[in-house]
């Protein structure tokens, strides 16, 4: 600007760090205004393509980026390399890539975890239960599972400084054993508002194992997009209809197909919404065993292999609980004994 006394001119500058701090701040919001954060911020995806994807069941951009080509070329009715380019452009929007090893680590020692609310368990378990993992509990009636999944739905609300991700949960109750008064309970002994903690928990009752499907393959993704606060989905328990309704070895294949298909799917949301999967499970006697202990998590290798980790739960005296690592690609064997008390899960006392 100029400004005139007299014949002498008087220039003021304005200081080039405010000009190109702006120009900055410009840049970042026209970069963040261009990135993609739905499907209908993806190039090439107009309004009629949008309402077909939708329809078809890819809601989300994580539902896009893990489809097959051939799929969203028939559910959206578009060409081949339409479908080709618009997976690539959710991929590339969800970072999904080749990444070293030192990416990977990075990622692996900022992974988050949920308190047990026993700090035994939680050693046991390398600090808590893990997100973008899936965690398998499997024990007889009464050793815990569900009281476990109680107390970490309310645990997961708790801030990052006292164990919980300051997150929401999904309980997927296929047993009837979901219980708001254990809920309460246990969110009265650590100091939540009873009423606000159970505002925070998603829950739907499966009625068989096609609505259990359901759930999680339509109604989940849905949730997850619309409140990216939920850190935790639990299935309580994951076997019970599949063991209900497909009984007999001439139904053994098409059960675990469905049952595979399931368990991926749960394991493909804990990666792409960066969220802990803890699912329950039930198990039998095997009567060919003599030796050692004849109980097996039901489900065979199919569900062995998809879980990250594998913990076996067991009786003991009293309210006291055994928790064991069965299989953990990182952690080592051991097990450790907890408490079921009236507060929830506690360290045992000695």
């Amino acid at each position: 600007m100029v400004f005139k006394r007299g014949r002498i001119k008087f220039i003021r500058y304005k200081p080039i760090g405010k000009i190109l701090g702006n120009q900055v701040k410009y840049m970042s919001s026209e970069a963040d205004s261009k990135k993609v954060k739905s499907i209908s911020d993806l190039p090439g995806v107009g309004q009629n393509i949008l309402n077909k994807l939708v329809e078809a069941g890819y809601s989300t951009l994580e539902a896009v980026a893990v489809a097959s080509p051939q799929d969203l070329s028939v559910a959206a009715g578009i060409p081949l390399t339409t479908a080709q380019r618009i997976i690539k452009e959710a991929r590339e929007a969800l970072d999904i890539r080749f990444k070293t090893a030192l990416e990977v680590k990075k990622e692996r020692i900022s992974t988050k975890k949920i308190t047990t609310g026993s700090q035994a368990l939680d050693g046991l378990l390398g600090g808590g239960i893990e997100t973008r993992t899936m965690t398998e509990l499997f024990g007889e009636f009464g050793s815990g599972k569900t009281q476990i999944c109680h107390q970490l739905s309310v645990n997961v609300q708790l801030p990052l400084e006292k164990g919980g991700l300051g997150g929401k949960a999904v309980y997927i109750d296929t047993e009837g054993t979901f219980r708001w008064e254990r809920i309460e309970a246990m969110a009265k002994a650590i100091g939540f508002e009873p009423d606000t903690a159970m505002n925070n928990i998603y829950f739907m009752r499966a009625i068989n194992s096609d609505h259990q499907i359901a759930i999680v393959e339509n109604d989940l993704p849905e949730l997850l997009s619309k409140d990216p606060a939920v850190k935790l989905v639990i299935v309580d328990s994951i076997t019970s209809h599949f063991r209900a309704e497909f009984p007999g070895r001439e139904n053994l294949a098409v059960r675990q197909q469905k049952l595979n298909k399931h368990l991926h799917q749960l394991v493909r949301a804990a990666e792409m919404y960066d969220l802990a999967v803890v699912i329950t499970n039930q198990v039998m006697a095997r009567p060919d065993m003599f030796y050692g202990d004849p109980t097996v998590a039901v489900g065979g290798h199919t569900l062995y292999h998809v879980p990250g980790i594998r913990v076996q739960l067991k009786k003991s005296r009293g309210n006291k609980r055994i928790a064991r690592v069965v299989d953990a690609p990182h952690l080592p064997e051991g097990e450790v004994v907890f408490a079921i008390t009236e507060e929830g899960v506690r360290d045992a006392e000695e």
